[in-house]
């Protein structure tokens, strides 16, 4: 049996849902235009307006997953030089972003300290397509080093000349009626699940998620429908060595999309097991079952948007029994101004562990999720916390955007940790309000193939942090330049 909990999580996330999914429908109704009296002649009756082309895709922060193969790449017919025009069958991309981060107290170390690291990420693709269909083949390298920062060499920062991607596919175009091809991958490969908050190759990050095994997709992102299955081993990163599949590890998923109805709605259930099975005795033996359903999509023609993602965890961690929950929520409103400025609320929850001696452990396990979008100072993640955020974003050019938020965190388990830094009060008598952190960054297309980013984070810590050690404000300062190969 579960602990108790586990059946009322379950109970709040599908009626979270479902009343998610009669109230967008009502709205989406109220806003569609009223139709013609059945005297009306039928040439001056107003017809709806057609769906758009193309899927809807959700404007909530950090969410939109990354393009297979990656948005840096494109076919050599698109560089636009004399004698490629006919090689609209070879992928290429080439990609180099540098970094400079300045750390001012930083809650990440064991101690409140500075630090000022340089960060290069390159990376580049090549793959081939339809000319010799059904095999296909795609191969990412990448190089990811540090520079000048105080602290010890992390697999984080670093990963040296790495293969993140080579793998064989069989793809067969429309194996499944027209526009719904069927697709197999086997090797290494790095993707983006859902909105990336449990299976992300991490954008931000200077080093990549990759996994080696299997998957099947039925349909495509830009289908009405698509489902894919997935048997994978995480991969070891191991900074200066070449990395592999950790055989302790499995990671088995079933993720499904349903776009038909992308003018009011987007559905995507996933289940995803991890599966770990340590050798060390003194490692536990862990199988968590994540499932959640991920719906967004426009509140008709008002100019709000919505974005929900409810997950619910079961299973076994080492002798105890495992029950989570965590969600997420934004609704947002794009002004009719020619600046596009939309603003937006959001609001996370995810479990975090009461007691640690009850047997049962209900700390939601993020996996492999981006961690960047809970914190530009990456202070936090999705564990044992509750987060409303407010957040302002426009675009006074087409090159230039801009976008600025202010964010509260509380522990949702005054008993459990503050995940990052590893702070905890077991006895929950030191509070549970972590403190406030305000963003702002700003992006400029100096060139079509050229970006530049600035961004800046100022934490203030709360009482948690007070009562349970060093407490000064934190300051996180950063610029990247980002080239790409292709506009």
């Amino acid at each position: 049996m579960f602990p108790t909990r586990c059946p009322r999580y379950g109970l709040v996330a599908l009626s979270t849902a479902f009343v998610m999914l009669c109230a967008i429908r009502q709205a989406s109704i109220a806003a569609e235009p009223a139709s013609a009296p059945a005297s009306q002649p039928a040439e001056e009756q107003v017809k709806p307006s057609p769906a758009p082309a193309k899927p809807y895709v959700s404007k909530a922060w950090g969410t939109r997953p990354e393009t297979e193969p990656p948005g840096y790449v494109k076919t050599l017919d698109k560089l636009g030089l004399p004698g490629l025009e006919d090689l609209n069958w070879l992928e290429f991309g080439l990609q180099h972003r540098t970094r400079f981060e300045r750390r001012d107290d930083d809650y990440r170390r064991p101690r409140l300290d500075s630090d000022n690291q340089f960060l290069l990420r390159s990376r580049t693709y090549l793959g081939i397509r339809e000319i010799i269909d059904p095999l296909r083949f795609g191969l990412e390298f990448q190089d990811s080093r540090q520079f000048h920062s105080r602290y010890p060499d992390n697999g984080r920062d670093i990963d040296e000349a790495e293969i993140v991607q080579m793998f064989l596919e069989l793809y067969f175009e429309d194996a499944l009626g027209k526009g719904y091809p069927l697709r197999f991958q086997f090797g290494r490969m790095s993707f983006d699940y859902v909105d990336r908050r449990l299976i992300s190759r991490q954008r931000w990050g200077n080093t990549t998620n990759a996994y080696d095994g299997f998957r099947l997709q039925l349909g495509k992102p830009t289908a009405d429908w698509q489902l894919d299955f997935l048997a994978v081993q995480p991969v070891e990163r191991f900074m200066r060595q070449f990395n592999h599949g950790d055989d302790e590890r499995w990671l088995f998923g079933l993720v499904g999309a349903w776009r038909r109805w992308h003018r009011y709605i987007t559905l995507e259930p996933y289940w995803f097991i991890l599966d770990e099975n340590r050798k060390l005795p003194t490692s536990a033996d862990r199988t968590i079952h994540t499932m959640g359903l991920h719906i967004f999509g426009p509140i008709g023609n008002t100019g709000f948007d919505y974005d929900l993602n409810n997950t619910f965890q079961f299973g076994d961690d080492g002798e105890r029994r495992h029950c989570a929950y965590a969600m997420y929520g934004e609704v947002g409103y794009t002004f009719a101004h020619e600046w596009k400025p939309r603003l937006s609320f959001s609001t996370c929850y995810s479990s975090g562990d009461r007691d640690p001696n009850d047997g049962a452990s209900q700390r939601f396990d993020r996996m492999f999720g981006a961690g960047h979008p809970w914190s530009m100072a990456d202070y936090f993640s999705w564990q044992n916390v509750i987060c409303p955020k407010v957040r302002l974003e426009f675009a006074p050019l087409d090159n230039l955007r801009f976008d600025t938020a202010y964010g509260g965190y509380w522990l949702a388990s005054d008993s459990d940790s503050w995940v990052v830094p590893g702070r905890r009060d077991r006895t929950g008598q030191s509070g549970s309000f972590v403190g406030h952190e305000m963003d702002v960054r700003m992006r400029y297309k100096i060139d079509p193939r050229v970006e530049l980013e600035v961004g800046y984070s100022h934490f203030m810590p709360g009482a948690f942090v007070r009562n349970t050690g060093p407490a000064d404000d934190s300051d996180f300062f950063y610029v990247a330049t980002t080239f790409n190969l292709f506009k």
